[in-house]
Parts: structure tokens; sequence; C-alpha cells
């Protein structure tokens, strides 16, 4: 990958200038969908945005030393971070690349998951503390499914390198990780029924109860990004390579199906407690990603 090509990927497609009108898009069909759900209207169109903007407008709570400065940091740090992520997807063909960027993938993919662990714990809430308790544990959970899918994919193609990886073929050993990959989204996103971290009714807002203000408005749009980046992982290792304009039409029309799936799927289901997700992610969720593993791992070993 050159520097004129990484910062294109890094500013335009898939990244920062692509990826912040999806994330707005993505918000509001996911809220669109609930609402139509529940029988309600749901909201317009760019009322996501006009969320954002609304929020850049207020002012914070004042705050000093290094409280403000860590509450500040952190939203900013998940933003960064996801936009790097979808940076690194292979979205257009001949996208470059270098070996070991799944593996760079993989981390900041996590990353925003630590920024709201330690956000929370920043704020000094007592309600901040708790949701960020329940996200520290929660996330050792789909971790260790999301690790091993990776590892399964990662050995089915024989390399780290995502461009390899995505054209690697449709493997039995893929399309099982693929499918644990995918039920990890809901607990990354805080959707139902994998929602306990930002419980409204028992915890406020989790560990985001003290933001508001553009620090908030940041988090929101990290959470916006994360489904950009989350459903994209998924969509570059599922289309097939075509031409420029087709690859990015296509990348958007799988991820809108996605976030449609995940947010029906959400509307659908109550919230589990942490211990019945958990046991979810430690037995369903983690014998899928290694049934993968195993199979990548044995059609690896014959001659």
């Amino acid at each position: 990958m050159n520097l004129l090509s990484g910062l294109l990927r890094l500013f335009v497609f898939p990244g920062l200038l692509f990826a912040m009108p999806c994330a707005w898009l993505f918000v509001w069909i996911e809220r669109k969908a609930v609402a139509r759900m529940q029988r309600r209207v749901g909201p317009p169109f760019l009322q996501p945005f006009i969320d954002f903007v609304k929020l850049m407008g207020k002012r914070a709570p004042e705050r000093s030393g290094s409280e403000a400065f860590l509450m500040r940091l952190w939203p900013l740090l998940s933003v960064a971070s996801m936009v790097g992520a979808l940076s690194l997807l292979p979205v257009l063909p001949n996208s470059g690349g270098f070996s070991g960027d799944l593996v760079l993938l993989i981390m900041l993919l996590e990353l925003p998951s630590l920024f709201t662990v330690v956000a929370g714990f920043s704020s000094r809430s007592l309600f901040g503390e708790v949701g960020s308790t329940r996200e520290a544990i929660f996330s050792i959970g789909y971790s260790l499914v999301l690790l091993t899918a990776f590892g399964a994919i990662a050995m089915t193609s024989t390399s780290l390198r995502l461009q390899d990886a995505c054209q690697s073929g449709g493997s039995p050993a893929r399309w099982i990780a693929l499918f644990a990959i995918l039920l990890c989204i809901p607990a990354k996103l805080r959707l139902n029924p994998f929602s306990t971290v930002s419980a409204e009714q028992e915890i406020y807002a989790g560990p985001l109860t003290e933001y508001a203000g553009p620090e908030l408005a940041f988090w929101e749009l990290a959470h916006g990004l994360e489904w950009v980046a989350l459903t994209g992982v998924v969509a570059a290792f599922v289309l097939p390579s075509s031409g420029a304009i087709l690859s990015g039409v296509l990348f958007v029309v799988a991820c809108i199906i996605l976030v449609l799936l995940l947010s029906l799927a959400a509307a659908a289901t109550a919230r589990l407690t942490l211990r019945s997700a958990l046991r979810f992610y430690w037995r369903s969720g983690f014998a899928i990603a290694l049934i993968a593993l195993s199979v990548a791992t044995f059609t690896r070993m014959k001659p």
C-alpha cells in the first residue's frame, strides 16, 4: 500500500468521508426498523445527524485536571480506531494492504470496548463504573469467540493479509467462522438480547452516564462507525471481487441488509442477563468458532 492509496482509504473511501454519513444512515435504519417493529413512526431521516449537531453545540459539564482530559480523549480514540479499521477493509479490487493487517484490524475493532471500560471509570460515576464492569466482563466472553473465528479464517487462507483472507474462497470453515463473527456483532453494538452493558432501566447510560455535549456526540459517532466497520467486515468477506464501482455499491447494500437483519433481531428479542449472555458465548458461540477452527485445521492438514 503506497502513501497516497493509504490516505485515500483513510480519509475518503471506505474511510472518514464515506463512513460518517453511513454511520448516521445505519443508526437511522436501526432506530426506524425497531420503531416499525413496535408499531411506532420512528425518527425522521436526518435525526441522527441533527442529534450530533445539537450535541456539538452544547456545553459539557465543567471538569478539571486529568479527568477532563481523559473524558475527551476516549471518544476521540474510539472514532479514530473505527476509521482506521474501515481503511483496512479491502472493499475495492487491488486495495493493497500489507502482511499482518488482519491482526491490526482485530486490534482496532476491540479498542472501542476497552475505551468504553476506561471511560466509565474515568467519569467517577457509580452507574459508569457498573457499566464499565459489565463491559469488561462481557467483552471477555465474545472476544474469545471473535478471536477464534478470525483465527479460523486466517488458517483457511494461510495468510494474515486481509485481501488474501477475503479472496480465499468459500470453504465450510470460512462460512462457519463468519457466522460466529456475526453472532458477536450484537454484543459489540450493545443490541438486544446482549444490551446488558447499556441497560437504561438499570444503570441509565452505563459507562456513558456522565457524558454530555461534544464528548457524547463523538461517542454516538463512534457507535455509528462501529455499525459500519462491523457490518463492513462481514460484507468484505462475503462479497466476490468485482469492478471498483460495483464493489462499492455491493458493499453498501450488503451492509444495509446486515443492519436491517440485526435491528429486526434486536427488536424481536428481550435483554438477557449478564450471566445468560456470557453462557451463550462461552458455550454456543465458542463451540461454533471452535468447529470452524477445527475444520480449517483438518482441511489444511489433508494432503
